[in-house]
């Protein structure tokens, strides 16, 4: 008898009906006919994705399958697309696939923010975007998203502007010792050196509200049309103009831009002090002399790094700079540094 007096097959009747499941299979989508594209911009769960084959080159309007889960895609991603691709209005293709990414920029919104956050993938060069003046250049900054990019695997590349506000000798200085590639600019000012530094890369520009990025896009991209700002006169910060990451191409001989909002910090929360002594691959081998729990900063007992120095294997300005950098690391972000 059931536990209410019913036989089993009585109970069987009244109780809640069999719960009827899918059916398992091994089978898996056939995805060969997907085609690949680059995401463009991301909004709300839609993804515009630029197409690129025999078909012809064309945006399409996508969406996220199922079966990613909580895969992040973001701007820059490689992905493969099924559905409507014919990128008419009204239609909406399906990214099944995210291609593995080159290189990723992360960044957190603070130190205190454990979530990284990755920003753009598959970029080879990061253009750190830094007036000379209206706003006032933070150093600060510029050096946490140095770090940023050496752990990212990206290139890093200097981008002063409003140079005729602001001679760029003085700061430019302070990153010699790094071996950094440096370009200065002004307003209306001929970019030939700034588009040969970036033809044939996938370059992430990275700054402050109100340093010009926008205008930097719009005078390399004539008909990119991205909004500019001013400077409030009063906290000498800048206006958000640029709400979100969008990837354009750059004109002959080609290469892309992919420009971001302007930050006000920069956290490293997901960076660790191995990741650092990694992306200065000369520094790697030597720290393996360093004791148990060396931090490799200047105050660090038996560090094998001043040992390297003393003995001639590494120069003092290069162990200068991966400290600069382990410091930008270890400094909580602020917007006024």
């Amino acid at each position: 008898m059931g536990r209410h007096g019913y036989g089993r097959d009585e109970e069987a009747s009244y109780g809640r009906p069999p719960r009827r499941t899918r059916p398992r299979t091994k089978d898996r989508p056939d995805y060969s006919d997907a085609e690949t594209g680059r995401v463009l911009t991301v909004d709300r769960g839609r993804y515009r994705l630029l197409l690129d084959n025999a078909d012809g080159r064309r945006e399409v309007l996508a969406t996220k399958a199922r079966q990613l889960g909580r895969k992040g895609v973001i701007v820059g991603d490689e992905v493969r697309v099924v559905g409507d691709t014919s990128g008419s209005e009204g239609t909406l293709a399906r990214i099944v696939e995210v291609v593995e990414r080159t290189t990723v920029l992360r960044r957190t919104a603070d130190d205190d923010d454990p979530s990284e956050r990755p920003i753009v993938a598959n970029a080879d060069q990061l253009g750190i975007v830094t007036a000379l003046a209206d706003p006032p250049p933070r150093p600060g900054m510029i050096d946490r998203i140095l770090v940023a990019a050496y752990v990212g695997g990206l290139a890093p590349l200097l981008i002063l502007t409003k140079a005729d506000l602001a001679f760029p000798d003085a700061l430019a200085a302070e990153y010699a010792d790094l071996d950094l590639d440096i370009v200065v600019t002004e307003p209306d000012a001929d970019l030939t050196e700034l588009r040969d530094r970036l033809a044939g890369h996938t370059t992430v520009l990275v700054g402050h509200s109100g340093v010009g990025k926008s205008t930097l896009v719009n005078a390399l991209i004539p008909d990119a049309d991205r909004a500019t700002g001013h400077v409030n006169v009063v906290t000498g910060r800048g206006r958000h103009t640029s709400t979100s990451a969008i990837a354009l191409p750059l004109p002959a001989p080609g290469g892309w831009i992919i420009d971001t909002p302007g930050v006000r910090s920069f956290g490293l929360s997901h960076v660790t002090a191995d990741a650092i002594v990694a992306a200065f691959g000369d520094l790697a081998e030597i720290v393996e002399d360093c004791p148990r729990g060396c931090q490799h900063d200047s105050s660090a007992p038996e560090c094998a790094l001043d040992a390297a120095v003393a003995d001639g294997r590494l120069r003092a300005s290069r162990l200068d700079s991966f400290r600069r950098m382990e410091r930008a690391w270890m400094t909580p972000p602020s917007y006024d540094r």
